[in-house]
């Protein structure tokens, strides 16, 4: 029997499921370029260790009904992003582990996502397995990155700043003297 070779950038996801075959690599992190326009300034992407990953097809029987379509992804890897406190950058690592349900149609990925806990796609033809892992791995950033504890304290105002503003008179205290001396 001739076995199958799978491609992740043109990925056949039913045959990978009846096959019960598995994928699995690693990409330098600079060749995701939407991950990669995360990166800190001074951290770039090209820095960043390599993303591993790997895809496992499996194809479930539920009793009284019909085989169903499974993608099991994992994916790790660090990156650097900037620290929202002090600007720096902040390694975070990235771990994911997602199933990957697959369906005949559009509508009917949209109704079962819905419900379930697990994401439902509809079967594409073929599959760029390369965007999905990249998709995953943005979803995985976090919102609001920043250290538990800055490496350098916090950059405060400038003191001519903060002297320019003591010097600007309060615009309250000018209208209680001016009520003040209409009033007397």
């Amino acid at each position: 029997m001739k076995t199958r070779t799978f491609v992740p950038e043109k990925l056949d996801v039913a045959a990978l499921a009846q096959d019960a075959a598995s994928l699995s690599g690693q990409w330098p992190a600079a060749s995701l370029e939407r991950l990669a326009d995360a990166a800190a300034p001074e951290a770039p992407a090209s820095g960043w260790p390599v993303l591993q990953w790997s895809l496992a097809g499996e194809v479930r029987q539920p009793k009284g009904g019909k085989a169903q379509t499974w993608l099991h992804l994992t994916a790790s890897g660090e990156v650097a992003l900037t620290c929202q406190r002090c600007l720096k950058p902040v390694h975070e690592a990235i771990d994911i582990d997602r199933w990957i349900r697959f369906v005949e149609t559009e509508a009917e990925a949209a109704e079962l996502d819905v419900d379930s806990d697990d994401d439902v796609l509809a079967l594409p033809r073929h599959l760029d397995a390369r965007e999905l892992i990249e998709d995953e791995l943005l979803l995985a950033l976090p919102l609001v990155p920043r250290h538990e504890v800055c490496p350098e304290p916090l950059p405060l105002a400038d003191d001519a700043e903060d002297a320019e503003v003591e010097e600007r008179p309060n615009p309250f205290a000018i209208l209680a003297a001016l009520k003040r001396t209409g009033q007397g």
